[in-house]
């Protein structure tokens, strides 16, 4: 996170009180002037958190989907991910937890950002009006 927050962009980085407590009792420091520590959000304080980000980087389940959704570029820093619909899409790419790793594809992200997908894996948002239209008889 330091080499990223100091050679690219800031970082707001939420951590639980318990995680920063470890990172201490390891003798690891998060230090740098563009990196921030935050108290974990609240879920819709997160999301407005990921809709302003140019990348969201995590290990969460529910963030790499809200991420995608936001459209908003995502890393996971893990090997698999049961949402392997936005890895299709581009628009999330599974890093594992190397620190060579996370670097070299968050200064890829930055540089050259995913394409919009050109079919949208949950639909137009129009199946209510279709799902309507034929409860009434006419075929939408």
């Amino acid at each position: 996170m330091n080499e990223i927050a100091e050679a690219e962009i800031p970082v707001l980085l939420p951590l639980h009180p318990r995680t920063q407590k470890a990172l201490a009792a390891l003798g690891l420091r998060l230090r740098s002037p563009r990196l921030q520590l935050a108290e974990p959000a609240p879920y819709l304080d997160m999301l407005s958190l990921e809709a302003e980000a140019r990348l969201v980087l995590t290990d969460s389940g529910g963030v790499q989907k809200e991420a995608f959704l936001l459209r908003v570029p995502c890393l996971t820093l893990r090997e698999d991910t049961e949402w392997v619909e936005t890895v299709e899409a581009g628009w999330n790419a599974l890093v594992g937890a190397k620190e060579e790793r996370i670097v070299a594809a968050t200064k890829r992200l930055l540089h050259d950002p995913p394409p919009p997908p050109a079919i949208p894996p949950y639909g137009d948002g129009h199946a209510a009006e279709r799902i309507v239209g034929i409860l009434m008889g006419h075929e939408a």
